[in-house]
């Protein structure tokens, strides 16, 4: 379901399996790294020429707004970054700014229409605003942290460690390496 439906979030991906299998308990169920292990591996069996090609159009759309947003110091995060990004995958890019409203302005001052999202609240680990848009027909998803915020990493909820995200230079050196 996540590499062909596009589904991104894994404890809905693992609710709907749970309903198509008539599994009710929670402990029956993958855990989120067991799942990104299987969905690399059907997508390096079933999908590695649409996979690469998926990738490598969505970092490159990434890579043409992030020069866009320079100002807010923007990274890539999320599954277009990891490798997993699957059919209808959104672009998820992080900001940073004195105030999202300045990102607002930004985006409507350069003619980027936007809609706001929720977001839980303004902290190191959580956007002070959410917005998205479209680009180049791509979804995207912008989290605006506090500008302050840019040297704290988030946490993967899984393994503890700090979340991947690149710069847009790393974003470059990235897609230079993938056409080499």
């Amino acid at each position: 379901m996540m590499a062909n439906d596009g589904i991104g979030d894994y404890g809905y991906a693992k609710r709907k399996a749970a309903r198509r299998l008539g599994v009710r308990l929670a402990d029956a169920l993958p855990d989120d790294g067991e799942i990104e292990t299987a969905l690399r591996a059907y997508q390096s069996l079933y999908q590695r020429d649409e996979q690469a090609q998926r990738l490598r159009a969505l970092r490159a759309v990434a890579l043409e707004l992030m020069r866009i947003l320079e100002p807010f110091s923007p990274y890539l995060v999320g599954r277009v970054l990891e490798g997993t990004a699957g059919r209808y995958a959104r672009i998820d890019l992080e900001l940073f700014a004195d105030s999202a409203k300045d990102v607002e302005i930004f985006l409507l001052s350069h003619r980027i229409d936007y809609a706001c999202a929720p977001a839980r609240g303004a902290s190191a680990h959580e956007p002070e605003a959410r917005l998205e848009l479209q680009w180049q027909a791509v979804p995207v998803r912008i989290s605006v942290f506090d500008a302050g915020g840019r040297h704290v990493h988030a946490r993967d909820r899984r393994t503890g460690n700090p979340c991947a995200r690149a710069s847009v230079n790393a974003l470059q050196a990235l897609l230079a390496g993938e056409a080499g």
